[in-house]
């Protein structure tokens, strides 16, 4: 558990010893929960002299823990790891806009909030993933499923599997396709996918993988960094799974295909805001990226950063098209959208 932090008075010019050491902390809340982030971590460290204490929940734990805690809370950084949530944080006042040149130079406006009135950036984004469709190439066709309309297209009647449409990566993603379509042509589609699916949803990304390899779905919907994660396994399982699945990028000839984010902010009551925007700072440079991207298998957001990852270039015979809508304006969607599953019965 964190301790609180207490301020210490300081002379206008000697400052306590404790002062300083306390200037060296970085109280941390992470949705992040990959192994090579902890070397992402220590290396902030050593080139800083900052010292990272860390909570790690979930996405709905830390906004919940957030405003329990209110004035009182340590925590100086956010990271979570999906769009719809971090629009849920800026809209109930977690997050504290910050002006920085780095990140402004760094990252595209379409990954990163709307600037408030003062033109300070809520929150920024630090990596993404695809929501793409995966396909049993045995007894489906690539063109029936290289679209997110044709998900719901009368064809595929019996095959989707899809997790559970409350989740945030789907809410995301319908987000997206809202803003694309209009709200009522994305209810009919809602309810299409409804019609379609060969279960009821449940599970994980990766049990809807490994429901369209042993033939019980036709077509799934998943975040790419999982079929990722089977790519780069050598368990003989895992294997047989990806030899038996393909991978669709939808709409690439229209409006490309949806991506999420993970992202940080800093914290409304943050005790050390210099250390965390020098943090935020850090996570958009190169060596940084690299860790996101390589960990995660996902694809870095910052401006001229590559990043050589052998699935993911297999994945996508090295370019795909993206949407290019704010990620902003898809968080601001997730109302209406759970509206729209609440009324065609998608649970």
């Amino acid at each position: 558990m964190l301790k609180k932090t207490i301020p210490v008075a300081c002379a206008i010019v000697l400052c306590s010893s404790a002062a300083i050491a306390q200037d060296q902390v970085l109280n941390l809340y992470s949705a992040r929960h990959y192994s090579t982030d902890e070397a992402l971590y220590n290396d902030f460290t050593k080139a800083t002299g900052i010292k990272i204490n860390r909570v790690d929940a979930d996405d709905a734990g830390i906004l919940a823990r957030l405003k329990a805690e209110g004035t009182a809370s340590p925590a100086d950084v956010i990271l979570l790891v999906d769009a719809s949530r971090l629009w849920k944080g800026e809209v109930e006042g977690l997050f504290q806009p910050i002006k920085s040149r780095v990140l402004d130079d760094a990252i595209p406006e379409q990954l990163r909030a709307k600037a408030t009135a003062d033109g300070g950036i809520p929150w920024f984004g630090f990596s993404t993933r695809a929501r793409v469709v995966v396909y049993d190439k045995i007894k489906v066709k690539k063109e029936d499923v290289d679209t997110y309309e044709e998900l719901a297209d009368p064809k595929n009647k019996g095959r989707l599997c899809i997790r559970s449409g409350s989740h945030p990566y789907n809410l995301s993603l319908f987000g997206a396709v809202t803003e694309h379509l209009g709200e009522q042509k994305a209810e009919q589609w809602l309810k299409g996918l409804v019609n379609n699916m060969a279960r009821a949803p449940k599970g994980g990304d990766t049990d809807q993988i490994r429901g369209v390899a042993s033939g019980e779905c036709g077509i799934a919907v998943t975040n790419t960094y999982y079929l990722a994660r089977l790519m780069r396994s050598s368990a003989p399982e895992d294997r047989a799974v990806v030899e038996r699945v393909g991978v669709v990028f939808p709409n690439q000839a229209t409006w490309g295909t949806h991506v999420n984010i993970a992202g940080g902010a800093v914290a409304k009551n943050a005790k050390n805001p210099a250390n965390a925007v020098k943090f935020l700072e850090y996570l958009a440079s190169p060596a940084a990226q690299n860790y996101f991207a390589n960990g995660n298998n996902e694809w870095p957001t910052a401006k001229g950063v590559k990043v050589n990852n052998a699935a993911l270039q297999a994945m996508t015979g090295g370019s795909f098209k993206s949407e290019t809508i704010p990620i902003s304006v898809v968080g601001m969607n997730q109302v209406k959208v759970q509206q729209m599953l609440d009324r065609v019965g998608f649970k």
